[in-house]
C-alpha cells in the first residue's frame, strides 16, 4: 500500500507541475494577444478618425467621392479558358458521334484552306522550271569562247557575261575556275603573255595555229 501511494503522489506532482506551466503559458499568451488587440484597436481608432477628417475636408471642397469598387468574392472569379476547353473535350470524347463530327469538321477546314496553299506552291515549281531551262555557267563560258576571235582574260569574259546576264551575278573568280575546268577537259586553251593569262576556245586556237601552215605552200608556189 505504501508503494502505490508513493507512485500516486509522484504522478500527481508531475501533473500538477505540468498544469502549472500550461496555465502560466496560457496566461502569457493571453496577455500578448490582448496587447496586440489593444494596439490594433488603437490603430483602427486612429484610422477611423483620419478617415472622418478627410471626408469632411472633401465635402468642404465640394469634391464628389469616387464610387467604391465592389470587393471581389471567391465565387465571382472567372474560370480559366483552358479548363473549359478541356472539359468540353472530355465531354466530346464521351459522346459516340462527337469525335467523328470533329474529325469531319477538321477535314472540311483543310479542304477549304488547301486551295490557297496550292497556289503558293505552284509559284516555286514554275520558278524551278524556268531555272531548269537556263544554261549553266559552263555553257555560257563555252559559248562565249566560241564566239571570240581573239584571246580574252577571265576578267574580260566575266564582265561580258555579267553585262549579258545581269540577273545571274557572275563573278570573275567563278569564271576563272570555270575556264580552268574547260582547259583541263581540253575544251579551251590557255595562253600566258607576261603576267596575264588569256583563254580561247580549243577550235579557235586550232584554226589560228593551222592558218599560217595552210598559207605557206601557196606562197611557195607563187
Amino acid at each position: 500500500m505504501s508503494e502505490t501511494s508513493t507512485v500516486t503522489t509522484e504522478l500527481t506532482s508531475q501533473y500538477a507541475a505540468q498544469l502549472t506551466n500550461d496555465i502560466e503559458r496560457n496566461s502569457k499568451e493571453q496577455e500578448r494577444i490582448g496587447a496586440e488587440l489593444a494596439e490594433l484597436q488603437q490603430q483602427l481608432t486612429s484610422l477611423q478618425h483620419d478617415h472622418t477628417v478627410l471626408v469632411n475636408m472633401q465635402q468642404a471642397l465640394g469634391i464628389q467621392p469616387a464610387p467604391a469598387e465592389p470587393a471581389a468574392t471567391p465565387d465571382s472569379s472567372a474560370v480559366p479558358a483552358p479548363r473549359k476547353k478541356a472539359t468540353a473535350r472530355r465531354a466530346a470524347k464521351k459522346q459516340p458521334g462527337a469525335e467523328s463530327a470533329t474529325t469531319r469538321g477538321r477535314a472540311t477546314a483543310k479542304k477549304t484552306t488547301g486551295t490557297p496553299a496550292k497556289k503558293e506552291t505552284d509559284k516555286p515549281v514554275a520558278e524551278k522550271a524556268g531555272k531548269a531551262h537556263q544554261p549553266t555557267l559552263v555553257e555560257l563560258v563555252r559559248r562565249h569562247l566560241t564566239g571570240l576571235t581573239e584571246p580574252r582574260s577571265a576578267a574580260e569574259i566575266a564582265t561580258s557575261l555579267g553585262q549579258a546576264h545581269p540577273e545571274r551575278g557572275i563573278k570573275a573568280t567563278v569564271v576563272r575556275t570555270t575556264l580552268e575546268g574547260l582547259v583541263a577537259k581540253n575544251h579551251a586553251q590557255r595562253t600566258k603573255q607576261g603576267a596575264s593569262v588569256f583563254y580561247t576556245a580549243r577550235e579557235t586556237a586550232e584554226q589560228t595555229s593551222t592558218t599560217p601552215q595552210d598559207k605557206a605552200p601557196s606562197e611557195k608556189a607563187e
